[in-house]
């Protein structure tokens, strides 16, 4: 049974393809959302180029909340609904999930080398496992073993507000000029990296051209900032399996950690330190993890 899995992002998507067994290696593509009217007619471009016979399900991890079968991306203009998705490809199923879900469901099934240790710990074999996104945006996902299966609830975390710091006050007044509301990724993600070093220098450079240029104030307050909400939202849902970082923005932030102090914001917690320093922190580098977390998911659903 062809089972089509889709990873939907704010500028690209990345589609493969299951036989129910996980992800097949072969064709997963990706697509500029620019160059396509509709996620609809992004699917149908892959399925001619790719031509896989009839689609009988579909799990597409979209960058947006989905409610009632329908997503928003967060980023991007397009509007995700299942019921388009199912007359465009003819699919049976269609679920839509949040990307980050989709990327916590692949947990159980990433490649080793496809996972880098930054910050040893203790962690609990059976406690829930944090996925903590940084890329166009910023979210959270935590995984739950429910007997062999996970289960992975949905998450908005990123628009979250900022967690109290006396020393960025003035740096939240200036994130609030452009998010009132002062989410969590108007400073963690790759936007949020440019804001962060406009505000320590005034100019305005691509996150690329940042960590080019390794400015310290500037990548500092993102660790320690990044520290403090790991740190908030790791306790919040006890996630003492482990804290894992995915997308671009967390690999160019990866090689700092350490060297610029994350534990000194992630571990100190009053009575609660000890909790939060069994708690390892892993990269994760598999461009094709929300493609395996829908195929998990869909393995789950459909056994």
């Amino acid at each position: 049974m062809t089972r089509l899995l889709v990873d939907l992002g704010g500028t690209f998507c990345r589609v493969g393809l299951s036989d129910g067994a996980g992800l097949l290696p072969e064709p997963a593509l990706s697509f500029a959302n620019a160059d396509h009217a509709s996620l609809a007619a992004l699917l149908g471009a892959y399925l001619d180029t790719v031509r896989p016979g009839a689609v009988k399900a579909i799990c597409a991890g979209v960058a947006g909340p989905v409610r009632a079968g329908a997503a928003q991306l967060t980023n991007h203009a397009w509007r995700i609904e299942a019921a388009a998705l199912a007359r465009a490809t003819g699919a049976d199923r269609v679920h839509l999930m949040n990307d980050l879900q989709a990327q916590a469901y692949a947990l159980d099934d990433l490649d080793a080398d496809s996972l880098t240790p930054l910050i040893f710990g203790t962690p609990d074999p059976q406690g829930p496992r944090m996925v903590l996104g940084l890329g166009t945006g910023c979210n959270i996902a935590v995984a739950h073993r429910v007997g062999d299966d996970l289960f992975v609830p949905p998450s908005e975390s990123g628009h979250t507000t900022l967690p109290d710091a006396p020393g960025f006050r003035a740096l939240y007044d200036h994130l609030r000029g452009e998010a009132s509301h002062l989410p969590i990724e108007a400073a963690l993600s790759g936007p949020g990296l440019t804001r962060l070093h406009h505000f320590f220098t005034g100019k305005t450079l691509t996150p690329a051209e940042i960590i080019a240029l390794k400015p310290r104030k500037t990548l500092q307050a993102f660790v320690s900032l990044l520290g403090l909400s790991a740190s908030n939202l790791c306790l919040s849902h006890m996630a003492t399996g482990g804290l894992y970082l995915i997308g671009g923005t967390a690999r160019a932030i990866a090689p700092y950690l350490s060297p610029l102090g994350f534990t000194d914001t992630f571990h100190p917690r009053g009575p609660y330190t000890d909790i939060l320093t069994a708690i390892p922190v892993t990269l994760i580098s598999d461009d094709n993890a929300a493609l395996r977390g829908c195929a998990r998911y869909l393995a789950q659903c459909l056994k």
